[in-house]
């Protein structure tokens, strides 16, 4: 059984106080349920974890009602810090989960196919990550000048879904301690264990700000 986490537990500081980006509008819809369906449109995924703001549990459960999220098996208040509420969810994984997907719930251009693809990669090799090679010329800065400039041709952007066998990724937690990791592949690189990359040039935004809303917008369209 493969679970999906999705995780919408941000402080949304970027957008303004009190706001929660993942219960925004966006095309007719929230945010997070674009995540959500795409989730429940993957054939590869048997069930969902949604983990949210403790002041917005009441909300998530009227959207997965209003938008059929039938696989949605729980919804957990998440923690202060992204890896908290990835902690959250896992702990809420049925027995039978071989393999969790890391979704963040601000990312709504997931596509059900890239779901299923990078689930059967990770089937075949373990943990893997959604990626792009950079394209922009990259520079090591230090107090706003240019030290270096950085060889791009290895260099990727890492995004999610990410997919771990359920048990890689509850060890990796369990070691990390307090190093604060920025994505999941960190926290199991932690662990020394390697991490594939399924390459996709699909676009994939994360909503951080007012106009990454309107960029996603257009594309939805």
């Amino acid at each position: 059984m493969v679970t999906a986490i999705v995780v919408a537990a941000g402080k949304s500081t970027r957008m303004g106080a009190g706001s929660d980006k993942a219960f925004m509008a966006l095309a007719g819809k929230p945010v997070v349920a674009w995540s959500l369906l795409a989730m429940e449109r993957a054939a590869s995924i048997g069930r969902i974890v949604l983990v949210v703001r403790k002041d917005q549990l009441v909300a998530a459960k009227a959207l997965a009602g209003m938008f059929g999220i039938s696989k949605l098996q729980q919804i957990v208040q998440g923690g202060v810090k992204r890896q908290e509420s990835v902690k959250a969810g896992l702990a809420v994984c049925d027995v039978d989960t071989t393999h969790v997907v890391v979704h963040d719930g601000a990312r709504p251009l997931v596509t059900p196919d890239l779901v299923d693809a990078v689930v059967k990669e990770s089937l075949k090799s373990g943990a893997v990550t959604v990626g792009h090679p950079v394209t922009d010329t990259v520079k090591r800065v230090e107090k706003k000048e240019i030290v270096e400039t950085v060889d791009r041709s290895k260099l990727y952007q890492v995004q999610t879904p990410q997919v771990f066998p359920v048990s890689t990724l509850r060890r990796a937690y369990d070691k990390l301690g307090r190093k604060d990791c920025t994505d999941d592949c960190m926290v199991v690189e932690e662990l020394g264990e390697k991490v594939r990359i399924y390459e996709t040039n699909e676009p994939n935004l994360k909503i951080t700000t007012v106009a990454d809303l309107q960029i996603a917008a257009a594309l939805l369209k």
